[in-house]
């Protein structure tokens, strides 16, 4: 992990086509701004692993789905 020291209004880049700055520090809380094209997706962490979790289930297919796919044919 990169850890930087930056001040309300610093940015950094990411690659050539992601900025993140620093728009407020007010006691433990930050607020940054990203600015990032289109086509790349931006979660909160919790909101990302909770979408991969949904994903797993998703993906899984039990006994029963297999059976019931089989009759079908």
């Amino acid at each position: 992990m990169l850890a930087l020291t930056r001040k309300t209004g610093d940015a950094i880049m990411i690659n050539n086509n992601i900025e993140i700055t620093v728009l407020e520090v007010r006691g433990d809380q930050v607020k940054i701004g990203i600015s990032a094209p289109k086509e790349v997706s931006i979660y909160r962490k919790e909101v990302y692993l909770e979408i991969q979790k949904e994903n797993e289930e998703a993906q899984k297919i039990s006994m029963d789905d297999i059976e019931a796919l089989k009759n079908l044919l």
